[in-house]
């Protein structure tokens, strides 16, 4: 440890103040299991390296005591902080990466002449959005049950169950659905069908279900084509 041989010449509240920094640094990129480890070492080294008795763990002054409890209590702290801070920068990403793919696709459906180029338009959009190997839409003549379905939410759910898409990726033994609705008059579905491995991220389910709210805009607006 480094500062072994400044120990009989620095404070310990001087020393623990470094490894604070030392923690810090670690606990700043927002990964919780390095900031813990960083403050458990830093209260055990602080106790082992840099207290009386020197190598041993025990401490028999008061001060150093709290001075190792605070030390890993600040880790802790930073640690979570820093955790949080994490979390808010990838939900402001998720919330612009949304954003930015509804202007997306809107810009490019904006004009198109008639609902079946819309379609034919968002059905390519949602074959590279979600890697899908197939996609057609059926007008169809009511809502059929015992697909799974990918849902306004962006989550997928198949026999009343959420699937976790990002752990094992979009259902490919039978094609998902995704509805369109005009208001709660429903006009058809997309039905698709995922290539293996296929994992879109909740971003792009949501603008994928962005995309057939826009579809479904259109067909109450215009007579079908």
């Amino acid at each position: 440890m480094a500062l072994v041989p400044l120990r009989t010449s620095m404070a310990n509240t001087d020393a623990s103040l470094i490894l604070v920094l030392v923690v810090v640094t670690v606990a700043s990129n927002g990964y919780r299991l390095a900031g813990l480890l960083a403050a458990a070492s830093a209260g055990v080294w602080f106790d082992f390296f840099l207290t009386r008795p020197y190598e041993r763990f025990v401490i028999t002054n008061r001060d150093d005591v709290e001075t190792t409890v605070l030390l890993f209590m600040v880790g802790l702290a930073v640690t979570e902080l820093a955790v949080w801070g994490r979390r808010q920068h990838a939900e402001v990403s998720r919330r612009q990466g949304y954003e930015a793919g509804i202007r997306d696709a809107a810009g490019s459906l904006a004009g198109e002449p008639s609902t079946a180029v819309t379609i034919d338009r968002v059905t390519g959009q949602l074959t590279h959005l979600l890697q899908l190997t197939a996609c057609r839409f059926d007008y169809g003549a009511g809502i059929l049950g015992g697909r799974p379905r990918l849902r306004p939410d962006g989550q997928v759910e198949a026999a009343r169950t959420v699937l976790d898409v990002d752990q094992f990726g979009l259902p490919t033994d039978q094609d998902l659905e995704l509805l369109v609705m005009t208001g709660p008059t429903y006009r058809g579905r997309f039905l698709m069908h995922a290539a293996p491995g296929s994992h879109p991220s909740l971003t792009q389910r949501l603008v994928a279900a962005a995309l057939a709210e826009r579809v479904g805009a259109v067909l109450g607006d215009t007579p079908r084509q």
